[in-house]
């Protein structure tokens, strides 16, 4: 891999342990050479897949919590491993469920992790001033007795307290409203633009799509990676979407079509591509033949980034 001066992390030859859903080993990932990426200061990084991607274990290891199967990896040019200690003092992680202390206020919390990393909330205030400022009226509220969104308010005010140069997001907008979710993504935005790098994973895909980078994880490897314009801008078969009433009796029906290769639901209609670009014909015999998909009719569309994951995951199923 070409190094770059402004890469703030470098992974080279990656394995990592990951889990299914149940909590067993499931391997080491099935990239035969390892997992290999950078990550440019400054840049916000996304990370998508399903649960048991590797996403979590990745991040931990990235967080020097846990080492490698095989492989190595650099962090503000600290090794993951060797300079785990320093390391810890440039980067700030936000795991996927909250893990504070639901016994201490707000405001306790904050304290806290200021002292840990031998600062205080003066000092650092600007930087998080958006983001707690929102919460700052309850700081004498008990961390446990907040809501969902605040909760994650006081999460990122804690891992940024120290003034990081790399920020670790693990699902941070989960189970929040729309509203926090937004002025969070806001937050991030700004913190990349004052030179913090953001790594985060998510489940939504418009959170994806604010990302500068999106790497799509399966198994332990990155199956995708790229500007989101990009990936959206390599899907490369024709995309028809096509609405019905009966929902499952039209799925069931398009899955029988000889012409169809994949065939998913999307919002409230399906979108559906052809195992050849020549068989639109064929699909429009088929769908208006079809008793139960009387008056629908395939149309054409652009795709998204949603498609394009949904594609190569189902491709890599396949």
């Amino acid at each position: 891999m070409t190094e770059v001066k402004d890469d703030i992390i470098r992974a080279e030859g990656l394995k990592l342990l990951f889990r299914s859903p149940a909590g067993e080993a499931v391997g080491v990932g099935t990239a035969p050479a390892g997992l290999s990426f950078t990550v440019r200061r400054g840049e916000i990084f996304g990370i998508i897949g399903p649960d048991g991607a590797g996403k979590s274990t990745l991040f931990r290891i990235l967080c020097s919590l846990l080492k490698p199967q095989e492989g190595s990896a650099t962090v503000d040019g600290y090794d993951v491993v060797r300079d785990y200690r320093e390391l810890r003092r440039h980067i700030g992680y936000m795991p996927g469920t909250f893990s504070l202390y639901g016994d201490l206020t707000v405001r306790e919390n904050l304290d806290f992790y200021a002292t840990l990393f031998g600062t205080t909330v003066e000092e650092n205030y600007p930087l998080i001033a958006d983001i707690y400022s929102q919460i700052e009226p309850f700081e004498d509220r008990l961390a446990a007795h907040l809501s969902g969104g605040m909760k994650q308010k006081l999460a990122l005010s804690c891992a940024l307290i120290h003034k990081p140069h790399v920020l670790f997001l693990d699902e941070p907008t989960t189970g929040i409203d729309p509203i926090s979710r937004a002025d969070l993504w806001q937050m991030l935005r700004k913190l990349a633009g004052e030179g913090v790098t953001v790594v985060a994973s998510t489940a939504y895909m418009d959170e994806a799509s604010r990302c500068d980078r999106v790497a799509f994880m399966r198994q332990g490897d990155f199956i995708a990676l790229d500007t989101p314009e990009q990936l959206v801008s390599h899907f490369p078969l024709p995309l028809y979407r096509l609405e019905a009433t009966d929902r499952m009796a039209a799925l069931k029906t398009l899955e029988a079509c000889p012409q169809v290769l994949h065939v998913y639901a999307f919002g409230d209609s399906f979108h559906i591509t052809l195992r050849d670009p020549a068989d639109e014909a064929a699909l429009m015999s088929y769908v208006a033949s079809s008793p139960l998909l009387s008056g629908s009719r395939p149309v054409a569309t652009e795709p998204t980034l949603e498609d394009a994951f949904l594609l190569l995951s189902t491709d890599d199923d396949e």
